[in-house]
């Protein structure tokens, strides 16, 4: 069919240890907000969402966390694979996006605000987001139990680099440990809320114990990337399934 990748893209230009990582980022999977709404475009619908995950499978590709995508991300492992993530711990990836992510066999990482867990989007409310509602502690734990990851997006979901240090170093660690407390195992991924990030945030982050962080910087991951600044490509409202698939091939 005119305009559709051929196998030579889909297997890609490159192999083995050299091969570019696509990482997906997701925030809502939801009914999309009216147009005008703020940050409408980040609110992916349930049928959309579920048409790229089932056409990503039908073409080989397997949906990662950001915890089974690291052998990958330092060149040990090869293959057609997607890392999935989603911002903020929204309770509506929890309702629409978990069934489809378990009945494909994919594993995912939300990153969550610990200190909206079973609370709101409440750092949206000043630029006029509408309220959406964060999983609880229970519905955390059913996303881990399915075989998901759970990372951090600090206490409050704060500008990092605007912030004093001394409260940055706090946001970064104390949401780990608040998370791991829940979850009773280790928080290793991390990822920056509005993708606000500078050296010393950076190095907080690896200082902290996480193994790795997501950015919004967009592109697809590689090997030689800096394991602390990952790049990512955003899925959007109006993304088709057919756009997942080229910022999985390209970028």
């Amino acid at each position: 069919m005119a305009g559709q990748p051929g196998d030579e893209e889909l297997r890609g230009t490159t192999s083995g240890a050299d091969r570019p990582v696509p990482i997906l980022m997701y925030h809502q999977i939801d009914q999309v907000p009216p147009r005008g709404t703020p940050f409408r475009e980040l609110t992916v619908g349930p049928p959309n969402f579920r048409t790229q995950m089932h056409r990503l499978k039908r073409l080989g590709f397997i949906g990662l966390s950001m915890h089974d995508l690291k052998p990958y991300l330092s060149g040990q492992k090869s293959g057609r694979v997607v890392g999935i993530t989603f911002d903020d711990g929204f309770q509506n990836v929890h309702t629409h996006a978990l069934p489809v992510l378990s009945s494909l066999g994919f594993t995912a990482t939300n990153y969550f605000v610990s200190r909206q867990i079973g609370g709101s989007n409440v750092w949206d409310a000043e630029v006029g987001v509408p309220a959406s509602p964060c999983m609880s502690k229970l519905e955390l734990l059913e996303w881990t139990a399915a075989g998901n990851e759970v990372g951090a997006h600090t206490l409050d979901h704060v500008h990092l680099p605007a912030i004093p240090a001394r409260e940055a170093k706090r946001q970064i660690e104390d949401s780990r440990k608040e998370l791991e407390d829940i979850v009773g195992n280790t928080v290793d991924a991390f990822c920056y809320p509005y993708g606000d990030v500078s050296e010393n945030v950076r190095r907080m982050v690896e200082d902290a114990g996480y193994a790795h962080a997501t950015t919004t910087i967009r592109g697809r991951a590689r090997p030689s990337h800096d394991a602390f600044m990952l790049p990512r490509r955003i899925a959007r409202c109006s993304d088709g399934w057919m756009n997942v698939l080229r910022k999985c091939l390209t970028g």
